[in-house]
Order: C-alpha cells, then structure tokens, then sequence
C-alpha cells in the first residue's frame, strides 16, 4: 500500500473542504479525520501546531505537515511545477482542459515557445467524468481521469512547459505584449494569449455532491446518458430549459426520468414543455421539491435525499443516476472589462464579435480571437461554444492555428 496523507479536519470548515478538492483534482488519494469525531486526532492535531486547534492539517508521507495550507503551498509540498522558466513566451495559455492542452500540443510542436498555465487540475471537467464514449478513436470509451493524463502526456512530450496551482487574476496589455498576472503579481507575457478556462457547472452545495461527481452524479447527458441505458430511474434537478432538454434526451436511456424543479411550474420553453406533456412522455415531475444531500456505498452514488419544501417532508429515492442542470457561469471573471463577453460572461470572438465590437484596427479579427487583438478563446468559456470534449479539442486545435497565422503578422 502506498503512504497516504492524512488530512485532519471538521465537515463544517471551508479550508478543508478546499484542501480535498484540490487534492482530488490532482488525483492524489487521501485520508480524511474527522477530529470533532475522533478525540485522538484533536490531541495529535494540537500537540503538532503547539496546542491550537488548526484545521486542515495535513501530514504527508515524509512525517511533515502543512497547517492551513494554502493551494500554493500544497502544490510546492507535492512538488508540482508553480513558477515559470521564463516571462516571455511565443503563446501564453489559460486553462488545462482539452482545448487549452491542444492548442499547446499545437503550438509547441511546431516550435512555440508555450506556456499554459492550470489553477487545478489539467484535464478540466473532462477529467471529472466517468467515462467518455463518444470521442473518436476510443471504440471502448476511455475514463475521464485517463484522458486527461494522455493529453497531458502528449503537451509535455513536445516541450510545453506547464505551470499548476496558478490563479490568473487579470490579463492586459503591457509594452505591447499580452499579459497574464497571477494571483502572486506574478507578470508572464507572451505575444499572443490564449483563454481556455471553460465553465463551471453550478453545484447545489449539499453534502455529497462533491464526494459523487462521475461516480452517478453527471452534468451532460450527451457524455454520460448512455452508461445508464435499461436504467429503472434517473433524476434529473432543475427546470429551466436545459433540464427539460436534457431529460427528455435521457428518456432515450431509461424508463423513467424525474424532474425535480425547485418551484411550482417548470421555467423552459413552451416547446419543451409541451414535449414533457404529451401523452407518451417519459418524464415524472416533482415540484416544490429540493435535494438535500446524497448518500452513496464506497465510492457510488445509491440514494438521493430530496424535500417537498411546501409540507417538509423527506423521502429518500434511488435513482440510476443524478443530473443536475441549474446552469453554468463560464470562468471569465478575471477577463471582464478587458474583453467582451456576452451578456452571460462567455467571451466573444471572430465574427460574432466583429460586428458589435469593431476593435481590430485595419483587419478583420482571426477565428477564435478576441476584442483585443492578440487575445484569442477556445472551448467552454468562448460564446457559442458546444460544450463537448470533442469540439474543445478541435477548437483548441483551430485556435492554435489561427495564432499561428496571427504571430506571423507581428
């Protein structure tokens, strides 16, 4: 069995509930004590940090512990790359998701010189899923966590130089250079700039959900739909349009799917909810009703706590699976008032922004570039995005290929 760290710690502290997500989504296993419910591990965690009460401590394989660590901090302890080799760069890449690792495998195989730099963990939310059924070349499926690591592999194999456990606070232009600047002050420039951060699902924050995510907790149902296929039951949270849709494409998979819908009427369309009501619809909606946490066996999902919030009352199901669709915010505070973004926050590029936003002095703008010339978006985060691994990778793909063709006019 391989040394384990031990994080010590309270369910009710956010700096832990960090700590094991950061640690998660660098695949590094743990252990996790509850000190309030183990005397023992109080006394050890005190005797350590000379009699106060610290949590998260973590103690690592070599005997030594970090004391309310920050993500910095744990990165350098476990020997992840956090400082860069250089400050200027042919190409400067945001985000380590599918289409920011291809742009880079691009890039630096054609000789760029290309940094890309990744707050958690590389692979983004593609690295989260279970498995991925519907990416060519993969007749079998390859599970998320798999996929990360081999294009992760691939990016390094050609000289690209990643930088993790970085938080972008803001991007400029400096001296006529594209910037990024850390969280640290931390100054890299490149001549040119790639935004791949994708986009966040929106969590509903009860116990469990972090614990269950790809383990029958989804956030697409095109991606994870089919793995349930001659399911009894699948839940389906939310009632907006990309719930209704979404369910309705998971009724091709199982007998039945339940809408669970905060309010008492469903926010979609009136197609769609014209679809949910026809006669052979497949789709069973509870309204009013909320969950409150999920419960699992191990490492798999088994029941769903769920509240009709008019009576109170709870009641304990067991769905296949869970999805939840309450929306997604694209990771682009750190752009805002610098590029356009949609009146969402995803950033615009190439023709849809053109028209509104005519920035470009004497040219019209590259595919996937920005408002800002020399600035360019790929993947989740860009408006108008599919939000598929498939077309992540071939929009990091072209993207890279429009910076080529920009790098060369400067």
């Amino acid at each position: 069995m391989d040394p384990e760290i031990i994080i010590y710690g309270a369910y009710w502290c956010p700096d832990c509930h960090r700590s094991k997500k950061f640690l998660g989504e660098q695949f590094i296993s743990y252990r996790w004590v509850d000190i309030e419910q183990d005397p023992q591990a109080e006394e050890l965690v005190m005797q350590m940090n000379g009699g106060k009460r610290i949590i998260p401590t973590i103690v690592f394989p070599d005997g030594g512990f970090l004391a309310e660590p920050t993500n910095a901090e744990l990165a350098r302890k476990l020997n992840l790359k956090t400082e860069a080799r250089l400050r200027y760069y042919d190409l400067v890449i945001i985000g380590g998701g599918p289409a920011g690792l291809t742009a880079a495998i691009y890039a630096a195989r054609e000789g760029a010189e290309t940094l890309l730099i990744e707050r958690s963990g590389l692979g983004g939310q593609a690295s989260l899923t279970g498995g991925i059924d519907n990416f060519p070349g993969f007749p079998e499926g390859i599970s998320g966590q798999e996929f990360a690591g081999r294009i992760t592999q691939q990016a390094m194999r050609f000289g690209v130089e990643i930088l993790q456990a970085a938080d972008i606070g803001k991007i400029c232009r400096h001296d006529g250079y594209q910037c990024a600047l850390t969280d640290g002050d931390v100054h890299l420039h490149g001549r040119s700039l790639l935004v791949a951060t994708g986009a966040r699902y929106r969590r509903l924050g009860v116990p469990g959900e972090n614990e269950f995510i790809g383990a029958g907790i989804h956030f697409c149902a095109t991606c994870d739909g089919p793995f349930y296929k001659g399911a009894e039951e699948i839940l389906v949270v939310g009632g907006g349009n990309s719930a209704v849709e979404e369910g309705l494409h998971l009724t091709r998979f199982v007998d039945q799917v339940t809408l669970l819908v905060r309010g008492d009427q469903l926010t979609a369309s009136r197609i769609l909810v014209d679809k949910v009501n026809e006669q052979d619809s497949k789709i069973h909606i509870r309204y009013n009703t909320v969950v409150d946490a999920f419960e699992g066996a191990g490492s798999k999902l088994k029941q769903v706590r769920v509240r009709d919030t008019l009576s109170g009352e709870t009641q304990d199901l067991q769905p296949a699976a869970a999805f939840i669709f309450i929306g997604q915010k694209p990771n682009s505070e750190f752009a805002r008032g610098f590029l356009e973004l949609d009146d969402y926050g995803y950033i615009l590029t190439g023709h849809d922004m053109m028209h509104r936003f005519p920035r470009h002095p004497g040219r019209k703008p590259f595919a996937f570039e920005t408002s800002v010339p020399g600035f360019f978006a790929a993947g989740d985060v860009r408006h108008g995005s599919t939000k598929q691994v498939a077309s992540a990778v071939g929009e990091g793909a072209a993207a890279a290929i429009a910076i080529r063709e920009y790098l060369k006019s400067v």
